[in-house]
C-alpha cells in the first residue's frame, strides 16, 4: 500500500507539468505569427510584383505613343510652301528621347523600338491600284525583335493592307503614318519567382502633322552615316 502511494506521488510532478503546459497560452500569438508570416510575405511580394509590372506596361505604352507623336511632328514648319524631308538626325533625337523617358526600365537594354513610315502609293502597272507600303524603318535597342510588317517595305505586296490589328491602320494619299512597335523583356523585382519570361509589346500610330516630302524618303545627314539607327544594328545608346 505504501509503495502504491509512493508511485502516485512520484508521478505527480510530471502530471502537474503537463497540465500546466497544456493550459499555458503564453507565446501563442507569436507562434501563429511565425506560421502565417511566409504566407503574407509571399502575398505581399506577389502584389508588389503585379503592381510593378502594370506600371512597366503603362510606361512602355506611353513611350510608344510619345515616339509616334514626336515622329509625326518632325519637319513641321511655319511655311506652307515648304515640304521638309525627314533627317536621320531627327529620328535619332526622337529615339534618344524614348531612351531617356524609359531609363528606369532600361528599355533599350532589354527591348527594341521600331519606327516605320507607312505610306500610300498607286501602282501604275496594276491600273493605279492603291497600295499601302512602308517606305523606311528605323530601330533602336538590343533585343532580337523584328517588325511584324517587314513584308510591306517598298514592295507591291497585295497582301499587305496596312499595320495594326487586321491591317486596320492605313495611310491616306499624300500623307503618312508614323507607326511604333516596342517589345520589352520585363525585368521582375523578384527574379523568376512570379514573372518569369514576361514580354511586353505595345504599338502606337500618329498621322504626320504637316506636308512632308515623302518621295525623298529619309535623308542620312549624320557624319559618319553609320550613326543612323538602321534596323540591321543592335544599339541601346
Amino acid at each position: 500500500m505504501r509503495a502504491k502511494l509512493f508511485r502516485r506521488s512520484a508521478s505527480n510532478p510530471a502530471s502537474n507539468f503537463l497540465g500546466r503546459l497544456r493550459r499555458n497560452q503564453s507565446g501563442l500569438a507569436l507562434t501563429e505569427f511565425a506560421l502565417s508570416l511566409p504566407i503574407f510575405t509571399g502575398l505581399g511580394m506577389y502584389g508588389t510584383e503585379t503592381a510593378n509590372r502594370a506600371v512597366a506596361q503603362m510606361q512602355v505604352s506611353q513611350a510608344a505613343l510619345a515616339l509616334a507623336d514626336n515622329a509625326s511632328r518632325i519637319g513641321q514648319t511655319g511655311s506652307s510652301g515648304v515640304q521638309p524631308t525627314v533627317q536621320d538626325s531627327q529620328i535619332v533625337e526622337a529615339l534618344v528621347g524614348t531612351r531617356l523617358q524609359t531609363e528606369n526600365l532600361n528599355l533599350l537594354q532589354n527591348g527594341r523600338v521600331i519606327l516605320s513610315s507607312l505610306e500610300f502609293k498607286r501602282i501604275a502597272a496594276e491600273s493605279d491600284r492603291p497600295q499601302q507600303f512602308i517606305r523606311w524603318q528605323r530601330c533602336k535597342g538590343n533585343r532580337n525583335f523584328t517588325s511584324a510588317y517587314t513584308a510591306g517595305i517598298n514592295t507591291s505586296n497585295s497582301s499587305f493592307t496596312g499595320v495594326g490589328p487586321t491591317g486596320s491602320v492605313r495611310a491616306i494619299e499624300g500623307s503618312a503614318v508614323m507607326y511604333v512597335e516596342i517589345e520589352y523583356a520585363y525585368q521582375p523585382l523578384f527574379g523568376s519567382l512570379f514573372s518569369a519570361g514576361v514580354v511586353i509589346k505595345q504599338e502606337a500610330a500618329f498621322t504626320i502633322r504637316d506636308d512632308r516630302n515623302l518621295a525623298a524618303g529619309i535623308n542620312n545627314d549624320l557624319s559618319p552615316t553609320s550613326l543612323a539607327a538602321t534596323c540591321n544594328k543592335f544599339d541601346a545608346t
